[in-house]
């Protein structure tokens, strides 16, 4: 049984940092984890993706100032790690996992599992 939580969100300055993170379960081990984001009126976008063979895919807008960061424990977690925060990175963001790896993830080929948001406001 798949389950993605995410926590993390709130509001922040311009300039400011936040981390999100997603507690995943389930079988995953052959899937793309990733964050999705979505601002009001907007289309749901790629952020960053991590697959099966640890290859990172970052958006454009997020490169540089966004990290993604994958844990295998007691409790498995996909952060990420958002600096330089600007006032269009405002959205509610998704953690989610497909089976589709590479840039293929990143534009939601395949996406298969969400999480239930965290919302983000830089302002």
């Amino acid at each position: 049984h798949v389950q993605l939580v995410e926590s993390g969100g709130g509001s922040v300055h311009p300039g400011g940092s936040l981390t999100l993170s997603c507690e995943f379960s389930g079988d995953l081990s052959r899937y793309c984890l990733a964050w999705f984001r979505q601002a009001p009126g907007e289309k749901r976008e790629g952020v960053a993706t991590i697959d099966v063979n640890h290859y990172i895919n970052y958006a454009y807008s997020v490169k540089d100032r966004f990290t993604l960061t994958r844990r295998y424990g007691t409790t498995n977690t996909l952060s990420l790690q958002m600096t330089n925060l600007r006032p269009d990175d405002t959205a509610t963001y998704y953690c989610a996992a497909g089976e589709i790896g590479g840039s293929r993830c990143l534009g939601g080929v395949g996406i298969t599992f969400w999480g239930q948001g965290t919302q983000v406001t830089v302002s």
